[in-house]
Formats: C-alpha cells, sequence, structure tokens
C-alpha cells in the first residue's frame, strides 16, 4: 500500500522509513531508524527529487505510482549520487523510460560508475546558477561540493521558495507519520540525532558548508526538504544557527566533556573524580562518556557540542588504550577545531598515554592545551588527587573566563 505525504500543494513525500537499518553506511548505530526522502512536484511536468535506498525499492515505486495518478515521469532531479538516494534510479528509468534526468557533470560521471542504462540521450547537465522550468515551478540549481560528497548541489524552486538540499540539514531517526520539524519535538529528541549525523557525516567540511550558508543567504527560503529527517517550514532560523556554528567549530555548550577509556576501573575513578570536582567549583551540564561502550560517533557529536573536552586513557601495551585511540583519530578526521584539551594518564610502570594522546590532537588547528595534566599511577593518591584538583582549578576558571 502506498505511504506519501503532502508537503504543500503540489509537492508530496514520497520516501520511505526505514526502522530495519541497524547500521547506517554500516558504521553508524541508528537506535531510530532513519528516513529516506524523495519529493513529487505534481507541475504541467512532473518532477521527482532523488530516490531512495535499494532496501526500499518496492514501497517507493508504489509511492511514486500512486502519487503520479497516471501521469508519465518528466524530470528526475539528482541532488545526490550518495547510493541510499540514488540507488532506484535504474529502476526509476525501467518504468518511466521516457525520464530526462538533471545533474550536473559530476553526476553523470558518478552514474555512470553506478548505472549501466544509457544515460547520454536522457541527461540534462546543469551547473551553478542553471534552471528548469516546469510549468508554475522553476528549479535553480546550487552547487554544494562536499557536502558531503563533491558532486552534491541542492535544487531552490523560485515558485514556492522551497530548498531542497540533499544530505545537508538531514538527520538520523525514521519519522512517524509526522514530516514537519514542527510537528516533532525535534529540540528535545530530534537535535542530538541531527548533530551526530552532522559532525559524522559532514563535520570535516566546515569550510564548504559556510560557503553553502552563504549561497542559501542569499535565497527567500520557506522551507527546506531534505533527504534524511523532518521538514522544515517553520523557525528554519534555528537549524541554520546549528548548522553555522557547527560547520565554524563554535561549542554550543560552555562546560566540560569528559571521556575515559580503563581498563579496571582505576581511570574510570580519575575521570569521575574530576567531575565531582568541577561539580564542586560550579561547572555545569557536563557529560562524562565511557569510550568502551560508547560508538565513537556519538563522543564526536558531544565534542562538537562542548567547549572543553579531557580525555582520561589507560596506558595500554605502550601505547593508548584501543577505545580511546578510535576516539582521537576519528577527531583528528573530523577536523574539530577551537577547542580546550585536557589529559589524564594511567600506568602501572610507564604512563605515556597523556603524551600520545596530546601528538595526536595536535595535527588540528585553532586548539588549546591545558599544560598540566595528571598522571596517575595504577590508582589515584594524594598526589594524583592533588594534580586532579589543579586541573579542575583551571577548567573551572577557564570556563568562567
Amino acid at each position: 500500500m502506498y505511504s506519501i505525504k503532502k508537503v504543500c500543494d503540489d509537492v508530496l513525500w514520497v520516501g520511505v522509513n526505514d526502522r530495519k537499518i541497524a547500521l547506517f553506511e554500516n558504521v553508524y548505530p541508528v537506535e531510530r531508524g532513519v528516513s529516506y526522502n524523495s519529493y513529487l512536484v505534481l507541475d504541467e511536468k512532473s518532477v521527482l527529487i532523488d530516490t531512495v535506498d535499494s532496501v526500499a525499492s518496492l514501497q517507493f515505486l508504489e509511492n511514486v505510482e500512486y502519487a503520479l495518478g497516471g501521469k508519465k515521469l518528466d524530470y528526475l532531479i539528482v541532488n545526490h549520487m550518495e547510493p541510499d538516494h540514488c540507488a532506484n534510479i535504474g529502476a526509476i528509468v525501467d518504468k518511466y523510460p521516457q525520464v530526462k534526468i538533471v545533474g550536473n557533470a559530476k553526476t553523470f560521471v558518478m552514474m555512470s560508475q553506478f548505472f549501466d542504462f544509457d544515460i547520454q540521450s536522457r541527461k540534462i547537465e546543469v551547473k551553478e546558477g542553471d534552471t528548469l522550468n516546469t510549468g508554475k515551478h522553476t528549479f535553480k540549481f546550487v552547487m554544494a561540493p562536499m557536502v558531503h560528497w563533491p558532486e552534491a548541489m541542492v535544487s531552490y524552486d523560485v515558485f514556492d521558495n522551497t530548498l531542497y538540499s540533499a544530505d545537508a540539514f538531514g538527520t538520523f531517526g525514521a519519522m512517524s507519520g509526522n514530516i514537519f520539524a514542527d510537528e516533532c519535538d525535534f529540540q528535545g529528541k530530534w537535535i542530538s540525532d541531527a548533530r551526530r549525523y552532522y559532525t559524522n557525516i559532514v563535520g570535516k567540511y566546515g569550510i564548504q558548508v559556510q560557503s553553502l550558508l552563504k549561497k542559501a543567504s542569499g535565497l527567500e527560503i520557506a522551507r527546506i526538504c531534505p533527504l534524511h529527517g523532518p521538514i522544515w517550514r517553520e523557525n528554519i532560523q534555528y537549524i541554520l544557527d546549528k548548522y553555522n556554528k557547527w560547520s565554524t567549530y563554535t561549542p554550543e555548550e560552555k562546560s566540560v566533556l569528559i571521556v575515559y577509556g580503563s581498563v579496571h576501573g582505576h581511570t574510570e575513578n580519575a575521570a569521575e573524580l574530576l567531575a565531582n570536582l568541577l561539580g564542586d567549583r560550579g561547572v555545569k551540564d557536563m557529560c562524562l562518556i565511557n569510550a568502551s561502550n560508547t560508538h565513537y560517533s556519538h563522543v564526536i557529536a558531544e565534542a562538537f557540542k562542548y567547549s572543553h573536552v579531557v580525555f582520561a586513557c589507560a596506558t595500554y601495551n605502550m601505547s593508548l588504550f584501543p577505545p580511546i585511540q578510535v576516539v582521537l583519530h576519528e577527531l583528528a578526521e573530523h577536523n574539530l577545531q577551537n577547542r580546550t584539551f585536557a589529559f589524564i594518564e594511567n600506568g602501572t610502570w610507564a604512563p605515556v598515554s597523556a603524551k600520545l594522546m596530546s601528538e595526536t590532537l595536535e595535527k588540528l588547528k585553532n586548539n588549546k592545551f591545558i599544560e598540566q595534566k595528571v598522571s596517575v599511577k595504577s590508582a589515584v593518591n594524594k598526589d594524583s588527587y592533588a594534580q586532579l584538583k589543579q586541573l579542575a582549578d583551571i577548567l573551572a576558571e577557564d570556563i568562567k573566563a
């Protein structure tokens, strides 16, 4: 049975919600699933905007067929060639052989790598600022390279001021009957998934996101239709502000994230003690994470949120405890900036983890490192507790400043 939703007068959501998926991109846990959004514009010429993942092909094709109501499909706009959005291009071509496919030069290079149908005879190649008129609607194309693939673009409908934003402004999470952000508790229930989606999928490309935001600032936007998650039609400035913060690596919270990797519990104890000392000094809204049982994508998201990040790590095989090593590698890969870092190390005979953690993060730009480190020998004693108190004093003063 078809499952479609009305976006506005002649625009329909024909996407699919996936609640069976465990790992997005086979990497990121998605406990609430994910949506694959696709949109159909019913004008003099009908326009389908992107497709969905192959796991949802049957439902998607039924949605499109019903929404067309016997009309032919004239155009397919491809904003993004990642398989969770492009997988059904071949099926659409088979079902609607007259369809013209709209994309940029890089779109069609990638399309030829994924599919072997005759692309040349049906392609309409567009570049920055080009338009496509379908009757009432006119689509203007804006290139968005590396948000988050090099061929990515967004499509702006001049008629109803709708921005079809590809992977920008998307979020993890399947939708439950409400397709608009204002119909759900976005700031309460969705923002963590939105942050984790942005920081892990797009976070490395802050400069490119800033470029897209500057282009978007020149558009009158009444509606943002992303390829994952709810559609924005109210309080759009909220999500624009979040993207501006995330893409400029500006902390949302002036507080402390403590991430620890502990073998037998003594490093965990040091992390807990530091949190208590910071709380005694008036630091609020802290976050304490055990890297051993938390997927690194959650840690990346929290690191983008907080101004100060403390890593507490056991020395392991004269290197870093593996869960912390993974987190640090991913932080470096995601280009985190404008943070203050501090370190707690532990080792029974040769603690070296503070030095190794610092060396990994020093590769990143525009960060500050607190010289006061805490060095624990096996378990916290009077000396290392005094070091924790000194670190808490420095962090609390820095946050209040």
